[in-house]
């Protein structure tokens, strides 16, 4: 007599598919995971940056702002050496050794002042090159938030590791941009 037959082999098959399939889409779920947590750290950088990009882009206004304050009154100062020594020249007989000190106090005023307006001028260069600078650091990362959304939709990972390395380029402009 024969055994009977037990389809085990192919229960047996179906449920190591089974299994395979789960881990699959466990794996699937886990690399999804990490996708939407790297994007949004992605976001929260490009923010950060956003932010210093902005503060830096102000603090260059207020910089050139003094800038031209100081150029204003080194010109102030230049006219009042002007008419000082129009008041000289037609001062017959009186005593100038006032006038001649006034004037010698406007020259000394005008080079600090210069030297002050300089500063500001170089200040004001300096923030906005930290502005540019983090304004890049903000593009590379909206990009790669971007190319992450792109990476989920179509479930391509080449593309998420793309927009890792877009999120390190971003970084390393953000770090430079705050040095």
């Amino acid at each position: 007599m024969e055994d009977p037959e037990v389809p085990t082999e192919h229960l047996h098959e179906s449920i190591e598919e089974k299994v395979e399939e789960a881990e699959k889409e466990i794996g699937k779920k886990g690399w999804n995971i990490y996708l939407a947590i790297s994007t949004a750290f992605m976001a929260v950088l490009a923010a950060l940056s956003s932010l210093q990009a902005g503060h830096n882009s102000d603090e260059a206004l207020i910089s050139q702002v003094k800038a031209s304050d100081q150029w204003a009154y080194y010109q102030a100062k230049g006219l009042k050496y002007d008419i000082t020594q129009l008041m000289l020249s037609s001062n017959t007989g009186q005593d100038t050794s006032k006038l001649r000190k006034k004037l010698n106090q406007y020259v000394a005023d005008q080079a600090d002042i210069k030297t002050e307006a300089q500063k500001d001028e170089k200040e004001s260069a300096e923030h906005l090159e930290r502005h540019v600078i983090l304004s890049r650091a903000v593009t590379f990362f909206q990009v790669s938030i971007a190319i992450s959304a792109i990476a989920i939709l179509t479930r391509r990972r080449f593309l998420w590791y793309i927009a890792l390395l877009l999120t390190l380029a971003g970084a390393f402009q953000f770090i430079m941009g705050n040095m």
